[in-house]
This record gives C-alpha cells, sequence and structure tokens, in this order.
C-alpha cells in the first residue's frame, strides 16, 4: 500500500510544490519534510505596482505578506512612507499592524537620501545626515538594518574611498542604536562583486554588511558576485520576474544561488522581490521556488 510519506517520497519536489504554492508549508512539515535553511521575508517592492497605484498602502503591508502570502516577515521601502521618518505616530501605527499580525520587521530599504559614495565631501556628509532617520525609524519599527547603496560618481578608485567614508560614518552612527547598515549591489560599480566586497573590507565595521542580490548585475558574472559578496551579508534579496512551466526563474539558477549562499553558512531572512507583471502570482511563485529549492539543499 503506499503511504502519503512513500508517495511524497517517489513523486518529488514536484508534487511538493502542489502542496507549498497555497503557503501550506505545514504539511510538509507533518510527512517529514526538511524545512529550507534560511527565513523567507517579502520585500516591499514586490508590490510597488499596487503600492504606487493607490490599492495597497505602507499600513496595509504587513497584514497583506501574512493573510495573502503566508509570510511573517518583511522588508520596507521608504519610497512608500517617505515622509514618515520622524512620524511617530505614524510609526506606532505601523508597528502595532505589524504586532497584529506577527509579522518580524527586517529593514527598511533606503533610496533618494543621496550618494553616500559621492566624491563630493559635502553632498556625501549631507547623504549621511539624511539616512539617519531612516535608522532610528527602522530602530523603532524593530528592524535589524536599513538596506542603503554605495552610489556615487567618478573611478572605482574614487568612489571606493568615498564609499567607505560615507558608510563608515553612517555604520557608526547606527552602531550606537545596535543597528546595521547593509549594502546592495544597486548599479554601477556595487553591481561588481570584487569592488563591493573591497568596500566591505575597507569600512571594516561588524555593523556593515552586503544584501546580495540575485539580480541587479551588469556585464559581472552574477554567481561569482554573490559569491564574493556573501562573507559579508546580513540579509538576501531574491531577486524574479520570469518562470517557465516547471516554476524555475528563467534567468536566475535559483538552486546554484542558493548553494552559494548555505555554503557560506547563512541562515538569515531572504527576501522576496519580485519585479514582473503580475505581483501577487509572481509572489507566490518566488515563494514556492525558494520553499522548494531550500528544502532540496537543506
Amino acid at each position: 500500500m503506499t503511504t502519503r510519506r512513500k508517495f511524497l517520497t517517489h513523486a518529488g519536489l514536484g508534487a511538493l510544490g502542489l502542496y507549498l504554492v497555497s503557503g501550506h508549508s505545514l504539511i510538509a512539515a507533518e510527512w517529514g519534510v526538511k524545512k529550507p535553511f534560511f527565513k523567507i521575508s517579502l520585500a516591499e517592492w514586490s508590490l510597488h505596482k499596487t503600492l504606487f497605484s493607490g490599492e495597497l498602502t505602507n499600513l496595509d503591508f504587513p497584514e497583506t505578506a501574512r493573510k495573502k502570502f503566508d509570510i511573517g516577515a518583511v522588508e520596507y521601502v521608504n519610497q512608500f512612507f517617505k515622509d514618515k521618518a520622524n512620524d511617530q505616530t505614524y510609526l506606532k501605527e505601523l508597528l502595532q499592524r505589524s504586532r497584529d499580525n506577527g509579522i518580524k520587521n527586517v529593514l527598511i530599504m533606503v533610496d533618494g537620501e543621496g550618494d553616500l559614495g559621492s566624491t563630493d565631501e559635502k553632498e556625501r556628509l549631507k547623504a549621511v545626515e539624511n539616512h539617519y532617520k531612516w535608522v532610528e525609524a527602522a530602530k523603532f519599527l524593530g528592524c535589524h538594518a536599513i538596506r542603503v547603496n554605495a552610489a556615487g560618481k567618478g573611478t572605482a578608485e574614487v568612489v571606493q574611498s568615498a564609499a567607505v567614508d560615507g558608510l563608515g560614518r553612517l555604520s557608526e552612527f547606527a552602531s550606537g542604536l545596535g543597528m546595521n547598515v547593509v549594502v546592495e549591489n544597486h548599479g554601477s560599480y556595487s553591481s561588481q562583486g570584487d569592488w563591493l566586497a573591497s568596500v566591505m573590507e575597507l569600512v571594516d565595521r561588524k555593523n556593515c554588511g552586503t544584501l546580495p542580490d540575485f539580480g541587479n548585475f551588469e556585464d559581472y558574472d552574477p554567481y561569482k558576485a554573490v559569491e564574493e559578496m556573501m562573507p559579508y551579508a546580513k540579509g538576501v534579496s531574491a531577486k524574479a520576474r520570469n518562470f517557465d512551466s516547471n516554476g524555475l526563474e528563467t534567468k536566475i539558477d535559483y538552486e546554484r544561488m542558493l548553494k552559494i549562499v548555505k555554503d557560506a553558512g547563512f541562515s538569515g531572512y531572504i527576501g522576496i522581490e519580485y519585479s514582473g507583471e503580475n505581483e501577487a502570482e509572481g509572489i507566490k511563485k518566488t515563494k514556492l521556488l525558494l520553499e522548494r529549492t531550500g528544502i532540496k539543499l537543506s
């Protein structure tokens, strides 16, 4: 007689996906399937079209993550509450909503506050100060970090020096609040793994690290880059856009990427960052792919 356990073993991960796609990870656990070696969070940018259209607000995001996608951790994007960093009433409401839905607030992705790698010292120091309020807001919300960009104009060497200074200053401020500053590969030099790794080496602060994104690469081997960034990683971003009929991302080898992540000893949050057309469908497919591959590698 074929038991449920034997069926799952014979059917493999493809059948497992049928149970996980609706968020029923507990069913897999009941059948003795190992959990992924990491935790899953939802990056707010995955719903940017819905947010920009007004169908969803930043305050609604925690409940949406929990009830629509069965995800218990979120990564905010400052663009969706740009003028609220110092608004204690707003932040208290956001914190309460996350608590009401059993949500862990992981980090805030910060854009539009100036270039931390600007070669103009006055501009760079202004950018550093502009980020202070987001460190404080993230601390209030119970996050462990803010995600920043190491942007700047000039040669790789000049921008590197400026970024080390800007990130070092911001990390010093964040350290006083027990917070981390993490840098994503987000274009230009930061999308070169060796460059960003060298910046981390020169900053040399425990609370300054990376947020390797599976995408956001130009003329640089993405697998090599992620491997170079992982020693400093305090989070990982799972970029996804298109899927084939087997539920695999068409341009990113998730199994290869996740093996690099696992081999680095990482067990923290991997944030879903879907950037395709159907946001709800894409988030679910990315979550399934992460769970399925994570279980396979665990």
